[in-house]
C-alpha cells in the first residue's frame, strides 16, 4: 500500500476497534442493571416468587425505567476524560522530569528548529518542545488538540540521530497530534478504567451478597419459561465480567499498535522521505535499554516501548495482543515498501 492508502486503511481499522470497545462497554453496563438494577425500558410483567407461606406473591412490578448503573460508569469515563483534557500533558512532563528544550544547547536548538518545520508541513501550531532527561533513545507526544500539544524527546535520541532522522521522528509524532491519535487513545483509557469499575463492582456484587433478580425462583420472569434463556445470558454475562479487563487492555493495545502505523505512514507523507524514519527505527531498534524516565502509564505514546526494544522483538499470538506497539520489523518494512523497496525474501 502506498501512504495515503497506509492512512486510510489504518483509520478504518481504528474505528472497529473503538467499535467493539463501546460495545464492550455496553454489554457489561447492560447486564448489570438487568439482572441487579431491574433496569426495564418497557415495563415488564412481574415476577413470582415462592413465599414463606408456600404461595407465590408478585415481586418487582414496578421495574427500574432508568439504567443507572450504565449512566455511572459513562460518567465515571466523563470525568476521566476531562482530567486528561485539563490535567493530562501536565501530568505526563511531570512524570518524566522533562525540561523544555532551550536553543542555548546545539542539539535543542536542532530539535527546536525541527518542530517548526514539522508544524509548517503539518499545518499545525507549534508545539511545545520538551527533553526527557534520559539516556535512552525515544520520543512521544502528548495534548488533548494541537493548540495544547506537546513533542517530548530524550537526551539520548538527540546525541544519537543525525537532523534527518530526527526530522522523521519529529513528523512521526506530529502526525499523532494531526491524526488526534492523544484524543483516540485517551477515550480509549477512559473507556477501560469505566470497564474495570464495572466489572470490579459487578463482581463484588456477586460475591457479596448481589442477588440477581427473581431468576433463582418462579421459573424466569414473569414465570413463564424464560429462565433458561435469562440463565445462559446471566452466564455470558458473568464471563463479561471476569475477562472484561483483559479483553478492554487488548482492545487498547491494538488501537495503540494501529495508531503506530498511522504515524508512520504520516511522517512519511509529511517528510516525503520513508527512509529517513527507517534510518531512525532501526538506529532506536539497535538501543536495548529500557527509557527509565518514562513509566509504563506512558508507553502507548511513545515511539517505541520504554520497557526496551527487545520487548519490540518478541512475536507470537500473545506478544501481538498485549504489545503496545508493533514490532520495529514489521513498521520498518512498511516504511520501506513505501519507499518501493523490494521486500526481503520470505518477510
Amino acid at each position: 500500500m502506498n501512504i495515503y492508502e497506509q492512512q486510510a486503511s489504518n483509520k478504518r481499522t481504528t474505528m472497529v476497534l473503538l467499535g467493539a470497545f463501546l460495545l464492550l462497554f455496553l454489554a457489561l453496563g447492560a447486564g448489570f442493571d438487568y439482572f441487579y438494577l431491574s433496569f426495564d425500558p418497557v415495563g415488564a410483567e412481574p415476577t413470582y416468587v415462592l413465599n414463606a407461606q408456600g404461595y407465590y406473591e408478585a415481586t418487582n412490578t414496578s421495574p427500574q425505567p432508568i439504567p443507572y448503573g450504565t449512566i455511572a460508569a459513562l460518567l465515571f469515563g466523563a470525568i476521566m476524560v476531562l482530567n486528561s483534557v485539563f490535567n493530562g500533558p501536565g501530568m505526563v512532563l511531570r512524570s518524566t522530569m522533562a525540561r523544555r528544550a532551550v536553543s542555548t544547547d546545539p542539539a535543542e536548538k536542532q530539535f527546536l528548529n525541527v518542530v517548526r518545520e514539522m508544524s509548517l508541513a503539518a499545518g499545525l501550531p507549534p508545539p511545545d518542545a520538551y527533553v526527557v532527561p534520559d539516556p535512552d533513545a525515544n520520543a512521544f507526544a502528548t495534548g488533548f488538540s494541537p493548540g495544547n500539544s506537546v513533542i517530548a524527546v530524550t537526551e539520548g535520541l538527540l546525541r544519537s540521530l543525525d537532523r534527518e532522522e530526527l526530522q522523521a521522528v519529529v513528523a512521526h509524532e506530529m502526525s499523532h497530534i494531526r491524526n488526534y491519535d492523544m484524543r483516540v487513545m485517551t477515550v480509549a483509557a477512559a473507556l477501560m478504567g469505566a470497564i474495570s469499575l464495572i466489572s470490579d463492582f459487578a463482581g463484588r456484587s456477586m460475591r457479596y451478597g448481589g442477588r440477581m433478580r427473581g431468576r433463582s425462583s418462579g421459573g424466569g420472569r414473569g414465570g413463564k419459561g424464560g429462565g433458561p434463556l435469562v440463565l445462559v445470558l446471566f452466564a455470558v454475562w458473568v464471563l463479561l465480567v471476569i475477562f472484561a479487563p483483559l479483553f478492554s487492555r487488548i482492545l487498547a493495545m491494538a488501537i495503540s499498535r494501529q495508531r503506530e502505523f498511522l504515524a508512520d505512514a504520516s511522517a512519511a507523507e509529511l517528510t516525503r522521505n520513508p527512509l529517513g524514519l527507517v534510518s531512525a527505527l532501526e538506529k532506536i531498534r539497535a538501543s536495548v535499554t529500557p527509557t527509565r524516565a518514562i513509566n509504563n502509564g506512558v508507553a502507548h505514546m511513545c515511539i517505541t516501548d520504554p520497557r526496551g526494544s527487545l520487548i519490540e522483538e518478541k512475536s507470537g499470538f500473545a506478544a501481538d495482543l498485549l504489545a503496545t506497539h508493533p514490532p520495529m520489523e514489521k513498521r520498518i518494512l512498511a516504511l520501506k515498501m513505501m519507499a518501493y523497496q523490494k521486500a526481503p525474501a520470505g518477510a
